[in-house]
């Protein structure tokens, strides 16, 4: 599948957002640490990976009622779905002037039943000519995702013949389907009954 970028200009997988506030002194903050460790690029981009991925629990695998939609937010509380993940992430990249842009995944259960849409962030690294799709949702039995620029390591692969789509267009900004959802849920859930189905 070949990635399409939303805007052609590769400044607005740069700017900072309402959602993307990678000028947020918790972001600037994070970002700085990891660097201090991980000085170029891919080293960093893979630790930034690792600490979303990893630091901050998937709210329905920990239980975690909060909704948070803002990357600071996230970073601040340590809690989120596939979507706010995918939104510190990426202001973690683009804290350090990577290029980060958020993609969508639609899945479904075994049966086809019960579609959603699932959250990613696509990377452009330094010397890289292809932007290369990261997933932060984080781990557990049965998904092993993992930080990669060749072939790609996702939490899941998607199943046409279950109605399941790689969406190929990359926002610099959610989707309002996603951003909506996300605002609009005053807990999980809340959310898990008005999550996006589709784009």
């Amino acid at each position: 599948m070949e990635l399409v970028q939303q805007h052609p200009d590769i400044a607005a997988y740069l700017a900072v957002g309402e959602a993307v506030d990678h000028d947020h002194p918790q972001v600037v903050e994070v970002a700085a640490r990891l660097a201090d460790d991980h000085p170029d690029a891919y080293s960093y981009a893979e630790a930034a990976y690792a600490h979303v991925r990893d630091t901050i629990p998937h709210s329905q695998d920990s239980g975690d009622l909060r909704v948070t939609w803002r990357a600071s937010d996230v970073l601040e509380q340590r809690t989120g779905i596939c979507y706010a993940k995918s939104l510190a992430y990426a202001a973690l990249l683009r804290a350090r002037g990577i290029p980060a842009a958020l993609c969508y995944q639609r899945l479904a259960d075994d049966d086809g039943a019960n579609p959603v849409i699932h959250g990613l962030v696509a990377v452009l690294l330094p010397g890289e000519r292809h932007w290369a799709r990261q997933d932060v949702r984080g781990n557990k039995p049965g998904v092993d995702a993992r930080f990669s620029l060749g072939e790609e390591r996702l939490a899941w692969t998607v199943r046409p013949e279950l109605g399941e789509v790689d969406y190929p267009q990359l926002y610099a900004e959610p989707h309002p389907a996603v951003l909506g959802a996300l605002k609009a849920a005053p807990d999980r859930p809340y959310l898990w009954r008005t999550l996006p189905t589709e784009l």
